[in-house]
C-alpha cells in the first residue's frame, strides 16, 4: 500500500526561495498540495519560479524579503498571510556562506554571515511563531492545525571544517536555536526541527566541484559524490507532514555519510 504525504489546504512559506535548496523546497511542497509563499530578495527569480509551479498545477505567491531587516520580515509575513492565508509551515532557509580563515575574518564578514544565518533566521521564525501562537490561543482568526517550522542549518553546524569557521558557528547557533524554540513553542502545537544538509550541488557551489580541489574533496567522501537538492525532499516532507506531530526539537542530518 502506497503512503502519500498530503499538504493540501496548508500554506508554506519558504525563505531563500530564489534558487538552490529554497527553490527545490518550494517545488516539492507545492507538489504535495501546499500553497507556497516564495520569499527572497531576488524577486525576478521568484516570478519565474512561481510561473513554473503554477504551470505544474501548483499554487504560489511571492514576497520580497530581506532577512537582515526586521521591518522587511514583518511586512513579508503580513503580506504572505494577506495573499495566501495563515502560514502553517515555515521553511527557514535563507543563508550565506563564508570561506575565510578565522584570522582573516573582518567585522563586516562576521556580521554578514551572522546577520543572515542566525539573526535573520531567528526573527523570521519569531514573526511566524507569534502568529501561530495567537491562533492556537484563539486570539487571531484562522483554523490552527499545528505549525511546522524547519530551520535549515548544515552539517557544518554539527562539526567544524577548515576555512568555514564563522559559517559553522552561525549554523551551530541555528541548531541550538531550534531546540530552544521547540522547548518553548511545543505546547502551542508548533513543531520546530532542524535540517542539516551535507554538501549539495547548487548554483552557489557548482563550480567548486569541477575544480581539482573540489574533486579531491569528493573522492574523500564515503560514496564519492555530492548530493542534489532533490535528495533532501523526503526529509523535508517528513518534517512538514501533518503526521509528524511527535517530531519536535529534532536535528536531522542528511549528508550521505560525509560527516560521521
Amino acid at each position: 500500500m502506497a503512503y502519500e504525504i498530503d499538504l493540501a489546504g496548508r500554506v508554506a512559506m519558504v525563505t531563500g526561495a530564489s534558487g538552490g535548496l529554497g527553490a527545490q523546497f518550494a517545488r516539492v511542497l507545492a507538489r504535495a498540495g501546499a500553497g507556497v509563499v516564495l520569499a527572497a530578495r531576488r524577486t525576478e527569480r521568484l516570478k519565474t519560479l512561481r510561473a513554473e509551479i503554477e504551470a505544474a498545477g501548483g499554487d504560489a505567491h511571492f514576497v520580497a524579503l530581506d532577512v537582515t531587516d526586521v521591518a522587511s520580515i514583518r511586512a513579508a509575513v503580513a503580506h504572505a498571510e494577506t495573499e495566501m492565508g495563515v502560514i502553517d509551515i515555515l521553511v527557514n532557509n535563507s543563508g550565506v556562506a563564508s570561506t575565510r580563515k578565522l584570522v582573516d575574518v573582518t567585522p563586516d564578514d562576521y556580521d554578514h554571515v551572522m546577520d543572515t544565518n542566525t539573526r535573520g533566521a531567528f526573527f523570521v521564525a519569531q514573526e511566524v511563531a507569534r502568529r501561530m501562537i495567537a491562533r492556537s490561543k484563539g486570539e487571531a482568526p484562522g483554523t490552527f492545525t499545528g505549525g511546522r517550522i524547519v530551520n535549515v542549518a548544515s552539517m557544518a553546524g554539527l562539526g567544524v571544517a577548515p576555512g568555514i569557521g564563522v559559517y559553522a558557528m552561525s549554523k551551530a547557533a541555528v541548531v541550538h536555536m531550534t531546540r530552544a524554540m521547540a522547548l518553548e513553542w511545543g505546547r502551542f502545537g508548533i513543531n520546530v526541527n532542524a535540517l542539516c544538509p551535507g554538501y549539495i550541488d547548487t548554483e552557489i557551489n557548482h563550480q567548486v566541484w569541477q575544480t581539482e580541489a573540489g574533486q579531491r574533496m569528493v573522492q574523500g567522501f564515503p560514496r564519492k559524490r555530492v548530493g542534489a537538492p532533490a535528495d533532501l525532499d523526503v526529509v523535508l516532507m517528513m518534517l512538514c507532514a501533518n503526521e509528524s506531530r511527535f517530531v519536535n526539537g529534532a536535528v536531522v542530518s542528511a549528508n550521505d555519510g560525509q560527516q560521521i
